[in-house]
């Protein structure tokens, strides 16, 4: 039994990994570079947030849920502030706390335990385990990473390629 559950917690994190390290983050520095600074913080309404804001309110939420939930790190996030700012922050700058959140992800991954799967914490006002603090950021992030995707591909009517060297059937 000890061994299904490590080897489900590895399969876990393996998957963690592929979707946010592999798919999630590879995407939207992508979708970052292919904007300009006046694109990125752009609202098309006053219902929708910008790609700049969905960029800070990713990094706030995955800080959040894994830096501090999972991590223990104190949580100081400020989430109406993601969706407040104006900009225009820098691509660079977004890139950084997108590199900077990729390596403390990291970290904290790295010492997930089975013992950490069913384990509850405070996130917000919820009670999570591990396993649903990993599945909710890897939801968060392709769901968001897909508006800001569909975003590019209207503004600049270009096909991403995020499957160019993959033969799909």
């Amino acid at each position: 039994m000890d061994n299904d559950i490590n080897a489900f917690c590895e399969a876990l994190l393996e998957e963690t990994r592929r979707r946010l390290f592999n798919e999630s983050f590879p995407r939207l520095k992508q979708c970052l570079n292919t904007l300009t600074e006046q694109e990125i913080w752009t609202k098309p309404n006053v219902n929708s947030n910008s790609v700049g804001n969905l960029s800070l309110h990713l990094c706030g939420n995955a800080r959040q849920w894994i830096i501090s939930g999972l991590g223990g790190t104190v949580d100081e996030r400020l989430r109406q502030k993601e969706f407040d700012e104006k900009g225009p922050i820098p691509v660079s700058q977004l890139i950084e706390l997108i590199n900077q959140l990729e390596h403390d992800i990291e970290e904290v991954l790295q010492k997930f335990g089975p013992a950490d799967l069913l384990k509850k914490r405070k996130v917000q006002t919820f009670q999570e385990t591990g396993l649903s603090i990993l599945v909710h950021v890897i939801e968060h992030f392709s769901y968001h990473v897909g508006q800001i995707t569909y975003y590019v591909k209207l503004r600049k009517d270009i096909d991403t390629g995020y499957y160019k060297n993959m033969t799909l059937e």
